[in-house]
């Protein structure tokens, strides 16, 4: 009992004690609360001021890295103004375009009205700074020493150092903002309307470079055309012309790879700025070289028939050159224009030939003239000779003309078929008969005209040979040949025929004549007096003869069918000579007939030959 009572007083003490200690630490704790309270109410302010201090400084130190930014963008604008007013420096075009690049974004992201077309106005002023560069690249590509005007030209020239610096500027400037790409860029306007002013300087520069490199060339066809010949110097401008259509063709490939605007409308009208020096130099050449053949048609006509067959095998590819101007320029088209005038000239040439060998004959007639070859048929056999070189000209110029209207003026009706394509031979063939036509008619005018029949039959003669020989057994084209329809030939073989009859008989029928038979009706004494009479006048024609053709000799330029001519006149005049010789030497009609009978058959037959050698 006495042991719990004694824990129990221990346990009751132990509680006081705890009771004691939780009075105590309650009456600390509010005493700490206490002071707590009373601290919280002195430190409030205090906290509260530093809360205060504490934002505008976080404030303070905000407004400090916007002002240093600001600084450094604006010191960054101020660097890139600079760079892009300076332009574009050699070898600098990366850099030039970063900057640009910088500042096309910084329109895109800002939101300052003011700031963007300030911006936008730098923009602008570095678009006018390629330009310009540009504009001085192809100005110093076009200009310096033009080609020698006897070389063959193909393009004027481009430098590929220059060439190479402007690849890279064009790829820039194409990337430029514009109103199709870049509708709400302040400076897209401004800069479309600069890169056209600079595309059009391009297509101006190169057109009078183009231009400036051809003149030369040009003017040299035209003053060599009164020293080369007439078909040649024909040729020589259609060479020319295609060289003028090379450097265009050369210069379009330029222009759509050079060009800062590439789209197509824009590089056809560019191109056609760039063509018109070049065409207004191919019209200015051709009206040179018209006015030149209309001085004097007659000699120059093949000069009109070869220029005019060049133009026409390079029509196709002038309309193919025209067409990359565009359809609002498609209805100009110098060269048609040109052609047209060619063929005018053309078609003047073939009556005016014919009317000069017409007038030929008029101009002779009456008179006496040498047996020799007349002009005007070297001329027309010439003429033909050398058709077949520009069959193609003649033939379609003939065709625009109408079969047989080449004779207009005569008061002829012509009664042909109206031929077209594909009738090209015959008509050659229709106006060459003509040709010959005229020339015989003329030719017979002229020898009926004289007064001395005999000389006229060896003009008719020598005339005709000269035109068989040269047209029909050897032309010195053998093409010729192609163009002489049988009536052709058929019409020269006849008139030679004739020709050779008529000189026969009026230079041997008289000599014949005095070698007939029968010598009269008279007998006895006056019939030995008749054969005298007609041994001494055979020898007086016989010399007449002979000294008619010291001075006219018989078909110069045929060696061999003027020794045919003497063989027949030997086998025409000696076997009757023997003849009559034998017959009357036997009768006794002299008892000197050696007095009549002045040169042996053998004597006379050597110099008939001679005339002939």
């Amino acid at each position: 009992m006495d042991d719990e009572t004694a824990e129990i007083e221990l346990l009751e003490q132990n509680l006081n004690k705890t009771r004691q200690i939780s009075q105590r630490m309650t009456t600390i704790l509010t005493s700490f609360d206490t002071r707590l309270a009373k601290l919280e109410k002195s430190i409030l302010p205090l906290y509260t001021s530093t809360q205060i201090l504490n934002r505008r400084a976080n404030n303070i130190e905000k407004a400090l890295l916007k002002i240093d930014e600001v600084a450094s963008n604006q010191e960054g604008i101020a660097a890139e103004e600079a760079l892009i007013l300076r332009g574009p420096q050699p070898g600098q075009l990366a850099v030039y375009q970063e900057a640009l690049e910088r500042l096309n974004a910084t329109i895109a992201f800002k939101s300052s009205d003011r700031d963007s077309l300030d911006t936008a106005r730098l923009v602008e002023t570095g678009a006018k700074k390629l330009t310009q560069l540009y504009t001085k690249l192809v100005a110093e590509a076009s200009t310096g020493a033009t080609p020698s005007p006897n070389t063959e030209i193909t393009s004027a020239p481009f430098p590929p150092a220059i060439l190479g610096t402007l690849r890279p500027l064009i790829a820039f400037m194409r990337t430029l903002p514009l109103p199709a790409s870049h509708p709400s860029h302040l400076a897209a306007p401004a800069i479309m309307s600069t890169l056209k002013d600079a595309q059009k300087g391009y297509a101006d520069m190169r057109g009078t470079w183009s231009r400036k490199c051809l003149e030369a060339q040009g003017k040299r066809v035209v003053d060599r055309a009164d020293t080369v010949d007439t078909i040649v110097a024909g040729k020589d401008f259609g060479r020319w012309v295609e060289s003028l259509m090379n450097v265009a063709d050369e210069e379009y490939k330029l222009i759509k790879e050079l060009s800062p605007l590439s789209s197509p409308n824009v590089v056809a009208s560019s191109y056609n700025t760039l063509l018109n020096p070049i065409l207004v130099l191919f019209s200015t050449t051709l009206t040179s070289l018209i006015a030149f053949i209309k001085r004097s048609l007659h000699k120059y006509a093949f000069l009109a028939l070869s220029s005019y067959e060049a133009l026409l095998a390079l029509q196709p590819r002038w309309d193919m050159l025209l067409a990359r101007r565009g359809a609002d320029n498609s209805k100009a088209n110098e060269l048609k224009d040109g052609l047209g005038t060619l063929r005018g000239v053309c078609l003047r040439s073939f009556p005016e030939f014919l009317a000069d060998i017409k007038m030929a004959s008029l101009a002779k007639g009456g008179g006496d003239t040498t047996t020799g070859v007349a002009d005007f048929v070297v001329s027309a056999v010439k003429y033909m000779d050398r058709l077949p070189e520009v069959h193609s000209a003649a033939s379609a110029a003939l065709l625009q003309l109408g079969d047989g209207n080449w004779k207009m003026g005569e008061g002829v009706q012509v009664t042909r078929l109206k031929l077209g394509d594909g009738d090209e031979q015959v008509i050659l063939e229709h106006f060459v008969f003509d040709v010959v036509a005229t020339a015989i008619n003329s030719l017979t005018t002229i020898s009926r005209s004289q007064r001395r029949p005999a000389f006229g039959s060896m003009y008719l003669l020598n005339n005709m040979s000269y035109l068989q020989h040269n047209l029909l057994i050897a032309p010195a084209h053998d093409a010729l040949l192609d163009l002489l329809s049988k009536p052709t030939q058929d019409t020269v073989n006849s008139n030679f025929r004739t020709a050779k009859a008529a000189y026969f008989d009026a230079n041997f029928s008289p000599l014949l004549q005095m070698l007939t038979d029968d010598p009269g009706n008279a007998k006895g004494g006056a019939a030995k007096s008749a054969v005298k009479e007609k041994f001494t006048k055979f020898y007086e024609l016989l010399d007449e003869v002979l000294d008619r053709h010291k001075g006219a000799r018989l078909l110069e330029d045929d060696p061999e069918a003027r020794v045919a001519i003497g063989e027949d006149v030997v086998k025409l005049v000696v076997p009757s000579l023997v003849r009559f010789t034998n017959k009357y030497r036997e009768k006794e009609f002299s008892k000197n007939p050696q007095k009549y009978i002045k040169q042996s058959a053998e004597t006379v037959e050597a110099q008939l030959k001679a005339i002939y050698r």
